[in-house]
This record gives C-alpha cells, structure tokens and sequence, in this order.
C-alpha cells in the first residue's frame, strides 16, 4: 500500500521541482528556495545553528557566516564559529587565486588577526567543499519541517550557485566541482553574483520609474567584494528586458575591512593598558557593528560609546566607566579608506557605460550602509540617483531563485537580461594567405594544397566590449585538409583562445602576440566515419587531400560558455568553459 501511495506522488509530482539557490558569498552566504508549482512563494533560510544549541535554530539570520573550524574530527561552521580562536575566512577566494582584481591594499594592510593563512591543513577546494556540504545538509533538515515528507520523498532537487562574473574558467569548474561534492547534484545551475542581484533589484523598483533607454549601474557591495555591473533597459513589456551597458567590475574592498581598521585603531589607542585582552576586543567589535557602523552619518560632532569592560579609567584615553568614547571624526577615518575605494569603482563604472546613468542600485550588506550611500550621492553627478532596493543584503540568493525558477518556467520571469557585454577576446588560430607588407616579418610556410604561402593568425569570434545573446547559438565555419597518403584522420581538433586585453590595446593580431592564452579544446573523432566518406578535393600540387569542414558551435549562458564541434550535423565534442 505505502509503494503505492509513493508511486501516485511520485506521478503527481513529475513536473514538480523544488529549487534551492545559494549565493556561497566570501564572508556570508544564503540560501532561498521555491517550488515549480508556487514559484510566486520564495522562502529564504533564516535558521541557522550556532556553537550552544545544538538544534536548527540557534540563531536567526537572513545570512551565516562564510567561516569553518575543525576541532579535531568536528567541522564547525557559520555562527558555530565563535569568535575566540583560528577559524577559515574567505576560502572562497582561494578557487580564483590569480583572480586580477586579487588582493587590494586594505587585505595587505589590514589582515584578520584570527584568520588562517590560505591551504593551513586544508586547501580551498576541501574548505569549500566542507562548508557547502553543511550549508546543504542544514538547509534540507529544515526542509523537513517545512514540507510534507512526501513531497520531499518525490520532488526532484535541484540547486543554483552564484559565483562572481569576473572568475575565472579554472575558478567555475572548481566552484561547480565542490558543490556536486557537497551533493548538489549533477544538474547544477551557475548564475553570476551582480547578474543575480540586478534581477531581484530591477523586479523590487517602482515600473512605472523605469524607460526604455534608462541605465542603471547595480553596486553589490558585500562584507569582503564589492561587485559592479551596469545595465540598459532594452524593452518593457511582455516583460523587463535589459542589455549589458560596460563589463563588470570588482575589488576586495568590503566592509569586513571597517571592521579591521576599528581593530586596529582600538589596539593602537587602548593596547597597552594593563587590563586589555580578546575579552575588551570581542564587546567593542560587537557594538562597532551592530550600532556604530549602521549609526554613523559623517558628522565629525558625533559621538560613540564603545564598550571596553575591565579597562581602568583614564580620561588622557577617553576610558571612563568601561566605556571608551569615539568621536564622528575617528569614526570617519575608520571609514575613508574603505568607502573611497568604493567610490573609485562607482565612478569607473558610471564612466564605462558610455551613457547617461540614471540611478546607482546599493544592494549587499555593506549597500545599506547610510554612510556609504550619502557619500556615493555627494561624489558622483547629482543627477544619478542613489537607491537601496528593498532586501538588499538578500538580493543574489533572491535573484538567483528568481533566474533559476524562470530557466524551468519561462512564465515566470520577471526580469531578463538579453545581452551581455563580453569581457574577453574570443577565437581560434587560423591560416591565411601570406601579405608581404601585411606580414612582413612573421614566419611563412608553404601550403602546397592551395599553392601559396600562409602564415598563423588570430580570428576572433567575439571580440571584447560585443554584446553577446544568452541562450541562442551560432556557428563559425573551419576547414582542415591533409593528404589522402597520410590516411585516416583519427581526430581533428582545434583550440579555443583567450585574450583579457587589460590596456585596451585591441584583439592580438598574432597568437604570440599580446596576453594570448589557451582556454579549451574540441575534438572531433571521425575513427566512425569510413574512409571513403570524408571528402576528397585535389590540391594545386595535383595530390589528393581530405578535406573536412566543420563548425564551430557557440552558446553563452549566465556564467559559462559551451562551445561544440559540429561536422556533417552531428555534434561530436562539446566543452563548457567560462563566463563571456
């Protein structure tokens, strides 16, 4: 009986999805889940455990914090982690180490005193792996309590991931590797970070604000990065469409950092005092962050009690009565070095769009800072508005949710982002006939198939700055030939190349030219394929060659590219490598 009642949820159930988005940030991380069936109900997770109850909900929160300790055999996790002791911070960085925008000189000046160096008896892959597996185990426990266990037993999972735009192809496949370790399953969607958050923020505005041409530049700035990316309205109805305006940007400069500098400050002014220990730091940094940091509006006549128990009275220090009082001026010096690198990146973002911007968008948990908004609105043109979009802290697991559900319900999208803007040069080697003036001092050959001299150049598919179509395809025709005395051709490959293009110097002419790198690649095995099949052309020398066209096939998604080899129409090798 009771396998017959699961097999009637189980046909009930068929087209029925439960959807699980996760922004895995560098210092919090969310979560927010739907069902196909009500994709207009979405939840986000704010239970979390901490190190004393032991149970689902020791502390509730929108967000957990993106940190691990081991103790021996136990792996401690978010709010499990106390703030006494070595704990892992920032792991998430660690799949991405070459990553340009890297380490700002806040991370050098400021480092966290309790953090672990990166690979201290675990690397980023396990450390990334551990902390996704218990955000996954916790999420589907509370799960349990939220959905009927038949439901659960028969509704297929399936999770989305955030990761940031500007990654790298090596940093996506790790992220990607680690969360099927995790168990998040084969069917894993990756979303960018900014992409994810300007959904949620352009579907929370006003509609009636928004015009075709508008340009909005989205500012995600979070405890550790601070992500941009701008964006064009495109088309209104049937739904809002938008069109990347200027590639993205980003820097380690988030407000984790105002945290470090207050550290600093408080062991440079209070540190020697006799009666000082990790005690007198733990209950100053608390208020800092749950009063001062929110509180502060940048008036140096402001004044904040600090508490700092223990402490011996001395008003030389302004310590009386365990409380040490900060005035708006230091608070302020706590502030500029963070907020001016926001600033810069606000700015080159605005200037990179080429366009009149409408409105900066502040979302993340460092984007509701008033202070940060305020001084974003007085350096930049007072004709751009400065909003903060309801939700912000939650605004990449919540549109990421939103672009998941609409992936599996294109009736349910709200907000679509019909081009992007590419951030690298794309393409492959190719040969072309030799131009004395052109090609005057590169190496030549001779290419007896079509009697002529040739040389190696690049062509480029996708060039930097071009705006490229999510979800539709397109071909590039190759050609390849050999002699008919070599026989059969096993395999014909060809690889796929990249150029960052830093300086804006243009797309390399030459592979060895310029910042070239290899990216992928596609093979196609024609050991099926008889012989006398491929086609035969005779060459200018009067040999006979195969000769073999074939396509090169590309599809751009949020956060991947998947490039196929196509010949005679059949697909025979596909990759899938980084975000255009």
């Amino acid at each position: 009986m009771d396998g017959d009642m699961e097999k009637m949820a189980l046909e009930e159930n068929a087209d029925r999805k439960l959807l699980i988005a996760v922004d895995f940030g560098t210092t919090f991380s969310g979560v927010a889940w739907a069902q196909t069936r009500r994709p207009d109900v979405q939840t986000i997770i704010i239970q979390w455990p901490d190190n004393t109850s032991g149970g689902l909900e020791g502390i509730s929160s929108d967000k957990v914090p993106t940190e691990l300790r081991y103790n021996g055999d136990e792996c401690q996790w978010g709010f499990q982690v106390d703030d006494f002791g070595p704990r892992h911070q920032w792991f998430k960085l660690d799949l991405d180490p070459n990553q340009s925008r890297g380490v700002s000189d806040l991370s050098r000046l400021y480092p966290d005193q309790h953090a672990l160096p990166p690979g201290y008896n675990a690397s980023g892959e396990k450390l990334c792996t551990d902390y996704l597996t218990a955000l996954r185990k916790h999420t589907e426990e509370v799960l349990k309590h939220k959905l009927p266990q038949s439901i659960l037993k028969s509704t297929p999972i399936e999770y989305i991931i955030t990761v940031p735009a500007v990654w790298s192809d090596s940093a996506q496949a790790k992220t990607r590797s680690c969360a099927e370790a995790a168990g998040m399953g084969k069917q894993l969607m990756i979303i960018s970070e900014p992409e994810a958050a300007a959904i949620y923020a352009l579907h929370a505005m006003d509609p009636h604000s928004i015009k075709i041409g508008d340009t909005f530049v989205l500012c995600d700035a979070g405890g550790g990065t601070v992500d941009l990316i701008s964006y064009t309205v495109s088309a209104l109805k049937p739904i809002l469409q938008v069109e990347e305006a200027a590639t993205g940007s980003g820097r380690l400069c988030g407000s984790t950092f105002l945290n470090r500098i207050f550290n600093k400050f408080l062991v440079d002014k209070l540190g020697l005092n006799e009666e000082w220990d990790e005690e007198v730091v733990e209950d100053a940094m608390k208020r800092f962050e749950l009063v001062t940091k929110k509180a502060f509006r940048g008036s140096p006549t402001e004044e904040f009690v600090i508490p700092v128990p223990g402490l011996t009275d001395d008003p030389s220090q302004g310590v009386r009565r365990g409380k040490f009082r900060m005035t708006g001026a230091e608070v302020s010096n706590i502030f500029e070095p963070v907020v001016q690198e926001v600033i810069t990146l606000v700015r080159g973002q605005i200037a990179a769009t080429n366009k009149t911007v409408k409105a900066v968008l502040l979302v993340g948990g460092f984007g509701q800072n008033a202070y940060l908004r305020e001084t974003i609105r007085s350096s930049i043109d007072p004709n751009i508005e400065v909003m903060q979009p309801p939700n912000g802290w939650t605004a990449v697991v919540r549109g990421a949710l939103m672009k998941g559900l609409s992936q599996l319900e294109p009736t349910t999208a709200r907000v679509k982002v019909a081009s992007r803007s590419a951030r690298k040069h794309y393409g492959t080697e190719r040969m072309t006939k030799y131009d004395a003036l052109k090609h005057a001092k590169r190496p030549n050959y001779w290419d007896a198939y079509d009697g002529e001299y040739k040389v190696n150049d690049m062509d480029w598919f996708i060039r930097k700055g071009e705006p490229v179509t999510e979800d539709k395809s397109f071909k590039r025709q190759y050609h390849k030939v050999w002699p008919v005395a070599e026989g059969h051709n096993k395999a014909v490959s060809q690889d796929l190349l990249m150029s960052e293009d830093r300086d804006s110097a243009g797309a390399p002419v030459y592979k060895d030219s310029g910042d070239v790198k290899y990216l992928a690649r596609l093979t196609a095995d024609l050991s099926c394929i008889p012989a006398n099949d491929l086609a035969q052309k005779t060459g200018k020398d009067g040999r006979q060659y195969y000769s073999v066209h074939y396509d090169i096939e590309m599809t751009y998604y949020s956060a991947h590219t998947k490039y196929s080899m196509v010949y005679k129409n059949v697909k025979y090798d596909s990759v899938t490598v980084e975000y255009v």
